[in-house]
């Protein structure tokens, strides 16, 4: 890409040496496969590791009592960030305890969520994916 047409400052924001740069974070694997990981803005930096939220996100939404879960990164005095995530619950039973026991049995200590919260619902864009953005606009209120 060339850049944006007469927009010169937004060229200079995306592009590096002819490169478009999306903010999408991939892996290539040892066959050459290129897989979209998550997004830089998401990412969590704890004590100094990469944290994908979609990490985090694919272990809990695997405990058979989760219906739908988002993760965010946020503030930590001790290490920078940390994982907090917002579950919706397919059954009320679940709590925090059997939440964060599982993720201890399913996750590296630096990419288990650190707080919890249960909700009815969350934000959704119109084709189904949740909206971080606005879990992290939540966070910055509270």
């Amino acid at each position: 890409m060339a850049g944006y047409w007469n927009r010169p400052e937004e060229s200079a924001d995306v592009l590096e040496d002819g490169w478009l740069k999306t903010g999408d974070i991939a892996l290539i694997d040892k066959d050459g496969y290129v897989s979209l990981v998550d997004r830089k803005k998401d990412m969590i930096l704890v004590s100094g590791f990469n944290v994908f939220p979609n990490e985090i996100e694919d272990v809990v939404s695997s405990h058979p009592k989760v219906e739908l879960c988002a993760c965010i990164g946020v503030h930590s005095e001790k290490s920078g960030e940390v994982p907090k995530i917002y579950v919706v619950r397919k059954d009320d039973s679940l709590t925090k305890e059997e939440l964060r026991a599982y993720c201890k049995g399913n996750l590296t200590g630096y990419k288990q969520p650190k707080f919890i919260v249960f909700k009815d619902e969350l934000p959704m864009s119109t084709v189904g994916k949740v909206l971080r953005k606005e879990l992290r606009v939540m966070e910055e209120a509270c």
